[in-house]
């Protein structure tokens, strides 16, 4: 099984001289394409910064992110890194974000939209997928947690990306709900689709084909 992703001697470290913070040194990391990998941690480890280096929503101190073998550290203009970003990552995080002036399948459909594409048959069809089809007329206001953040999924999913990233997507969630995600992401690496998702639910490493867990600045396999 070919990596879709790969991070080399990576290192985040936020200001300078005796007021810097180093988040990450050397982190080493493989994620192979079609896998659900699950990153540990508690609260503050440095997971999310992670997340957003290989979401190119932060830059590394050093170190490489190679994405089917392109580095991103060295994409220098954020109009190809939104390009990427919206054709190759779907993204979901603790909050599911969903706009509250539109319902379900707008939300959905929305990624499509920024693309300049009428994504609502595609929409429709990842709201049934998710068990949500039947309520796809509904403001997000009207809706429980669970079925927020599975829209919040199906949204990430509207694009077709190759890799999700999820940050602590069910931090918000009760055991049953949780559960369930875990079990969606399970399925859809199944399917084909790299799932990389950075939490500090330990239950998660059941579900996943690979477990890493981030302490005191280091990235280690465990599973």
């Amino acid at each position: 099984m070919a990596d879709i992703l790969e991070i080399k001697d990576l290192t985040k470290i936020y200001g300078q001289g005796a007021e810097h913070l180093c988040v990450l040194e050397h982190a080493e990391l493989t994620v192979p394409r079609g896998s659900f990998v699950v990153l540990l941690g508690p609260s503050g480890s440095g997971k999310s910064t992670l997340l957003n280096l290989i979401g190119m929503l932060d830059r590394p101190t050093s170190g490489q992110i190679l994405l089917e073998g392109k580095d991103l550290v060295r994409l220098k203009s954020e109009a190809k890194r939104s390009a990427l970003r919206l054709q190759k990552m779907g993204f979901v995080f603790q909050f599911d974000g969903l706009l509250p002036e539109f319902n379900l399948l707008e939300n959905v459909a929305l990624p499509g939209r920024m693309r300049g594409k009428d994504e609502t048959r595609r929409a429709q069809k990842l709201l049934d997928q998710f068990g949500i089809g039947h309520i796809s007329h509904k403001m997000p206001a009207d809706l429980s947690g669970g079925e927020k953040q599975r829209a919040a999924i199906a949204r990430a999913l509207c694009n077709k990306p190759d890799l999700l990233l999820a940050d602590e997507p069910t931090g918000n969630l009760d055991v049953q709900r949780k559960e369930q995600i875990f079990r969606d992401f399970a399925a859809l690496a199944q399917e084909g689709l790299t799932v990389l998702m950075v939490t500090h639910d330990v239950h998660a490493a059941n579900f996943a084909s690979a477990v890493y867990t981030l302490e005191n600045r280091r990235l280690t396999r465990t599973k």
